[in-house]
């Protein structure tokens, strides 16, 4: 019954612009779901609700996780128009951007969180990116490729 109720609660939040607690059991409510406050309290906590402005002066409820892979795809774009090559040597992954852009392409990688990056120094067109160890470069480097064909694929 809880996940039908999550489930629900993505919907109408989606649907609707949901502002209280109350607002959202009273439409749970209405869709069969027997709820009271506390329930409903407990499902945005579990669920990572937040309240964001929506626009229109209110603030409703959202899925925080919905905007971490916006942010997440914004970081991917950022990385991928940036990216010319890269190369490594030993523990670090060098990577050479467009002119100008290895701040920006320094600071999507580090958005990213990527568990073998320990952290990026970036110039005017080359990263000197710090990675845990020998082998997690490599790793890292299959999964910025993926990355970046990923997102020429896309583009075609």
């Amino acid at each position: 019954m809880k996940i039908k109720r999550h489930d629900k609660i993505r919907e109408l939040i989606g649907r609707f612009d949901i502002e209280t607690q109350e607002e959202l059991a009273e439409r749970l409510n209405m869709e069969g779901f027997n709820v009271t406050q506390a329930t409903v309290s407990r499902d945005i906590r579990e669920l990572k609700l937040t309240k964001m402005p929506n626009g229109r002066g209110k603030q409703c409820y959202t899925l925080l996780k919905k905007e971490e892979d916006e942010m997440k795809d914004k970081y991917i774009r950022i990385f991928c128009d940036g990216f010319v090559s890269m190369d490594m040597a030993q523990n670090l992954l060098v990577i050479k951007t467009v002119s100008g852009l290895a701040m920006a392409v320094a600071a999507a990688l580090d958005g990213l969180h990527l568990p073998q990056v320990v952290g990026c120094i970036a110039g005017d067109d080359t990263i000197m990116c710090a990675v845990r160890s020998v082998e997690d470069t490599v790793v890292l480097m299959k999964e910025v490729q993926k990355m970046v064909n990923r997102n020429r694929d896309r583009k075609q």
